[in-house]
């Protein structure tokens, strides 16, 4: 299918579901939350759109904000599709955002509808809505509130498939498409106004890269990231273009169980997950002792090798081959044994982490994106990975380096503006260009390599830049510590806070802060540290929804006792 020529997130949908129901009913969407239910086909699922769609039509203007609150689930992607099809613009919301985001959020874009999955998450809202919004639910909560449940079974036999141009085919590429609040890690959410034409020149740079990978075989994706999340908002629009099938994962906890039952062939995450993901496999890995120890080191060491283009010698590739059966393949298996790439986004993936997994038989693509640019800027090509860097910028889009080393975006997938905020639009987007916040370079292949980010950036008492982010991830390679911290700006040097489950761990900690400061620079060394038993989670404030620090919550609570380190 032609994504240029495609006008909309809607168009893209119909006509690629009517290329796949001209050939077989074929599975779509399935929750594995449910198991008693079978997979929703596509016939289904655009049966479900133009159901919901038709309803909406009487309730909205073009133009019209309509709040999505809900789990990941097959109805999200549905409502989402009958939003924009009726004219509307979606504005999904997080389920872990705080009351105060709810009320700032509601209030701000001012929604004419409000969808939400079940009472659990109408109680979130529920006090914010005026009585001039409709309120509509996924699963059934009262009498008064019309359930989409009920309202698809109930329509489920109208013969509204037969036209196939029954779609909106007024939305062009320049118009709003969704307005995606950043979670933010201070102040207010921001409304990040994304337009069709940004998605879907999203979707043209992954198509690129997925092609490759998938050939002629069956696109299978399991989904846990939360679909409010402009990255994996924008992945459902990719999965769509590639005519895939989808899983909803149960939770974060069970995704590795999941994956095994999905049998993924491509699967997005952000850097903590694969961070828990290294942390469980190299503990395993650990207790294995003699020929098995052997062999598990010499994989990851020619898996090394092979990632970075070395070439091996003739004995080398008879033990790689041996590897890969003995090894690389029972790791595979493990996560379904279709996997053909893990892509990384939403933050820094540490370099040891993607040399591992690569070493060991599960590709790791990292990428590179910000909600202001649709997402996605770049990502890493298959068979030409290099792991420092986030790839090549997608040829929808132009990047260059600012003066002062900030990373600069152009393209159709620059956001529009921020909702309700023209003054911050325009101090982020000049002549075009969009200012990410992060500082980069251009590498000699052509690849963009992020380095710092320049607000998190700590510039201590003698005036040197260093990144948090890159001594916390090094920092976590360590199986005793589950979250780090890093302090000290305008200090004399760096503390930290080290999330561990018991105290006793405090001399192995201590032992590998000593092993790690000698491969780090005289300012990035941390030279105390205090052990914390309470996690850093969405619920107490102290991370994004996708698994952030937010680094002046953290400051509020514990900057006396950081303080006290010095």
């Amino acid at each position: 299918m032609e994504l240029r020529s495609t006008n909309s997130l809607v168009e893209l949908f119909f006509k690629k579901s009517e290329e796949i129901n001209s050939i077989s009913d074929k599975p779509f969407l399935k929750s594995l939350r449910d198991n008693e239910k079978d997979f929703l086909s596509w016939k289904q699922v655009e049966l479900n759109v133009r159901i919901l769609s038709d309803y909406l039509k009487k309730h909205l203007l073009k133009g019209d904000r309509c709040i999505l609150l809900s789990e990941n689930r097959p109805e999200w992607l549905i409502t989402d599709i009958a939003i924009m099809n009726a004219g509307g613009v979606t504005v999904p919301l997080f389920t872990t955002y705080s009351e105060n985001d709810y009320e700032y959020i509601i209030n701000d874009c001012k929604p004419k509808i409000c969808i939400v999955s079940n009472n659990l998450q109408f109680q979130k809202i529920k006090k914010f809505i005026s009585n001039d919004i409709k309120i509509l639910s996924i699963e059934y909560i009262n009498d008064k509130i019309k359930c989409l449940d009920d309202f698809f079974n109930e329509n489920s036999t109208k013969n509204i498939l037969e036209d196939q141009s029954n779609f909106n085919q007024e939305i062009e590429r320049k118009d709003l498409a969704c307005i995606i609040y950043t979670s933010g890690t201070t102040g207010n959410p921001k409304g990040v106004m994304i337009s069709h034409g940004g998605i879907l020149s999203n979707c043209e740079g992954a198509q690129e890269i997925l092609k490759k990978l998938i050939k002629n075989e069956e696109p299978v994706f399991l989904t846990w990231l939360p679909l409010s999340h402009s990255y994996e908002h924008t992945v459902q629009y990719v999965q769509i273009s590639l005519g895939a099938k989808i899983f909803y994962a149960e939770s974060l906890e069970k995704l590795v169980s999941n994956m095994f039952e999905a049998k993924p062939t491509i699967m997005t995450a952000v850097p903590r997950f694969y961070q828990n993901l290294f942390s469980k496999i190299s503990f395993s890995f650990s207790k294995q002792k003699g020929f098995k120890k052997k062999l598990i080191n010499k994989t990851i060491f020619l898996g090394i090798k092979i990632l970075k283009n070395e070439r091996l010698n003739f004995r080398q590739k008879i033990l790689n081959f041996l590897c890969e059966i003995l090894v690389r393949r029972k790791v595979k298996n493990q996560f379904g044994g279709k996997l053909k790439a893990f892509v990384s986004g939403g933050g820094a993936l540490d370099k040891k982490i993607g040399e591992f997994l690569n070493s060991i038989g599960l590709p790791t693509l990292q990428g590179y994106g910000l909600t202001e640019a649709s997402p996605v800027v770049s990502c890493n090509i298959p068979g030409k990975i290099k792991i420092e860097t986030v790839g090549p910028p997608f040829s929808t889009n132009q990047v260059k380096i600012a003066s002062d080393g900030e990373i600069l975006v152009k393209g159709e997938n620059v956001m529009i503006g921020y909702w309700n905020m023209k003054k911050e639009t325009d101090e982020i987007i000049r002549d075009g260009w969009l200012s990410t916040g992060d500082i980069g370079e251009i590498t000699k292949d052509g690849n963009l390599k992020i380095t710092d980010r320049k607000k998190e950036i700590i510039v201590n008492l003698g005036g040197d830049n260093i990144s948090p982010s890159k001594i916390e991830n090094m920092l976590c390679l360590n199986e005793k510590i589950l979250q780090s911290f890093v302090y000290g700006d305008k200090k004399t040097y760096l503390v930290a806070l080290i999330v561990s489950d018991s105290d006793e761990n405090k001399k192995n900690i201590e032992f590998y802060i000593e092993n790690l400061n000698k491969s780090l620079s005289l300012v990035e060394k941390v030279k105390k540290f205090k052990i914390i038993k309470d996690e850093f989670t969405i619920n107490n404030g102290m991370l994004t929804p996708t698994l952030k620090l937010k680094r002046k919550k953290i400051l509020e609570k514990y900057k006396e006792e950081l303080e006290k380190l010095y």
